[in-house]
């Protein structure tokens, strides 16, 4: 043990001091006593020495200890302000390391209170800065005591929301400011108020962006915007109102393109210089009232037509036939303008279905007149087919059409309470006239070709009674050239080969063909028989007479006896062979 031996040659080198010192003084020859007492003051001055060191290294000790004791204090008063959790001291530590650690953690927790400090105050600066900018409460935070790091993590997550708040408004701001010169541009006006003046004028980075200064600017922009729509209205308006004068008046396209900046812009001058072409117009149309009235009539007619009024709604405005052009016949006609074009833009969907029907119609009723035009088979472009197509197409998309019509027809007069007139009728019944209008005239054209078919016959058969013997060749002798192929059978065609029947009103042509074997068996009918019959006919055609049928009737029996004797069978004559 290090120890002991340092106490064993403490003792050895005393006791060898004590014995050197005695025979120092026995050489010297101090006496017995006076060594005696100087032993004595050996003795007291080692222990004097001895005690003041103890004493010192007592003092020492509690100088550790209380500085131990002062950190300890200090230390927990410290977690208590950072809100740490308190140190706890390692076993077997000897009293300096304790002073010693605990001084270090002493020194750290000072370092980490100064560094949260210096972090709160410059998170209050900032946020001083930005509720000067936004006019918003600052953090409510203790700016003396030492912040937690939950606190100090929240105020950062305030401050970044509100740096994000602060950004977001400023470009709403720097965006609304953009509008708000453009608007007052175009307005031709200049800041007001003190307020539009610090809009206008001061640094971006520098206007307050509070809630209410945005809502301000939101509403001043609201406010220069709803001026800038107004003067396009009136712009609008009086380029309307220019346009009817001008074609009313007939104005040169010289005296109007001199008006050309003016009629695309809509700023102050703009307006000012419309309402003055307005004003010289409306002296020109006094002058020319009954041009203008004339004009406006044009105008009314079409507006009519578009808004399919009705011969008694047009003959309802009574102002339209009057002939004393005046003022108040102006001011008449200019109502009735007013009361068709708003009329017509309230009912502009209806109208709109309804103008579509009418031109599919008129279209549907073109093609289908087309295709019963027999010419269109000399058409080799491709547009037959096409032309079907399209009206087949038609033909069905039509009664879709209606319907949708209908359905919106009905919703308008549910919603307005009244009905829907199509020149001055309900729409589907006009839509049904149209229908059974194409029906009846479909019906009438059938008719008159069976009509004129039936006149051609007789008009044939008229001209066959008058040709001379000596112009007609016999049926069973047919001209070189004239026979051709059909269906494996011979087909002679003869020049006068139309018979008709007095009944059925039928035409065919007396080509003289050869059917097979088998083929059905003719009958001729007795010349009284087909006298009868033919006389029937004269009764509905006045100019046939008895001669031309009984001459017409002998040519025929005569032709036909001649035929039989060459073995020629005849097509079937509808007026002449019937099939048993």
């Amino acid at each position: 043990d290090r120890k002991a031996i340092f106490r064993a040659e403490s003792v050895a080198y005393l006791n060898r001091a004590l014995v050197r010192l005695q025979d120092i003084w026995e050489e010297i020859g101090i006496p017995e006593e006076q060594r005696l007492q100087r032993t004595n003051d050996v003795h007291k001055h080692i222990k004097g020495l001895l005690d003041l060191m103890i004493a010192e290294e007592e003092e020492l000790k509690k100088r550790l200890m209380k500085s131990i004791e002062s950190c300890r204090k200090e230390l927990t008063n410290m977690c208590s302000e950072l809100q740490l959790p308190l140190f706890e001291e390692e076993d077997g530590c000897t009293m300096l390391q304790m002073e010693k650690n605990s001084r270090t953690r002493l020194e750290m927790m000072k370092e980490h209170k100064k560094q949260r400090m210096e972090e709160l105050k410059s998170l209050i600066v900032k946020d001083r800065e930005l509720c000067d900018i936004m006019c918003t409460t600052p953090f409510c935070i203790e700016k003396d005591s030492v912040p937690s790091l939950k606190q100090l993590e929240a105020y950062h997550a305030y401050l970044d929301d509100l740096t994000k708040e602060k950004e977001r408004r400023h470009d709403e701001f720097v965006s609304i400011k953009k509008e708000i010169i453009v608007c007052m541009d175009d307005l031709e006006q200049s800041p007001e108020t003190s307020f539009e003046t610090d809009v206008m004028c001061e640094d971006e980075e520098a206007f307050c962006l509070s809630d209410d200064n945005i809502a301000a600017i939101k509403l001043l922009l609201s406010q220069l915007q709803e001026r800038k729509a107004q003067n396009e209205l009136r712009c609008s308006a009086l380029r309307t109102k220019i346009q009817e004068l001008w074609e009313r008046l007939q104005i040169p396209r010289e005296e109007r393109e001199v008006l050309s900046e003016h009629m695309v812009k809509s700023k102050k001058r703009n307006i000012e210089a419309l309402q003055t072409e307005v004003d010289r117009l409306e002296v020109l149309k006094m002058q020319s009232m009954k041009s203008v009235i004339e004009a406006i009539r044009d105008e009314i007619a079409l507006l009519w037509e578009r808004c399919f009024y009705s011969q008694e709604q047009q003959q309802a405005f009574l102002a339209y036939h009057d002939d004393d052009f005046t003022e108040e016949l102006l001011n008449l006609h200019e109502g009735e303008v007013r009361t068709l074009k708003k009329y017509h833009e309230d009912h502009k969907e209806l109208f709109e279905g309804v103008t579509k029907w009418q031109e599919n119609w008129t279209l549907y009723l073109e093609l289908d007149k087309k295709a019963n035009d027999p010419s269109r088979f000399n058409n080799r472009g491709g547009n037959l087919l096409k032309e079907e197509k399209q009206r087949t197409d038609l033909q069905k998309s039509l009664p879709k059409l209606e319907k949708c019509l209908k359905a919106q027809i009905d919703v308008w007069e549910q919603e307005h309470g009244k009905e829907f007139l199509v020149n001055g009728q309900k729409f589907l019944e006009y839509v049904q006239q149209q229908w059974d209008h194409h029906h009846t005239e479909k019906e009438k054209e059938k008719l008159e070709r069976q009509m004129k078919k039936t006149k051609q016959i007789q008009e044939e058969m008229l001209y066959g009674a008058m040709r001379t013997p000596s112009k007609r060749r016999i049926v069973g002798t047919p001209t070189p050239g004239k026979v051709r192929k059909l269906n494996g059978t011979s087909t002679i065609s003869t020049p006068n080969s139309f018979l008709s029947s007095g009944l059925g009103g039928t035409m065919c042509q007396s080509s003289i063909q050869k059917p097979p074997l088998s083929a059905i068996k003719c009958k001729i009918r007795t010349p009284s028989s087909f006298y009868g019959t033919l006389r029937s006919q004269d009764t509905q055609d006045h100019t046939f007479t008895f001669n031309s049928i009984a001459g017409s009737y002998s040519e025929f029996a005569r032709d036909l006896s001649k035929a039989s004797k060459s073995n020629v069978k005849t097509a079937v004559l509808n007026s002449t062979v019937s099939h048993q």
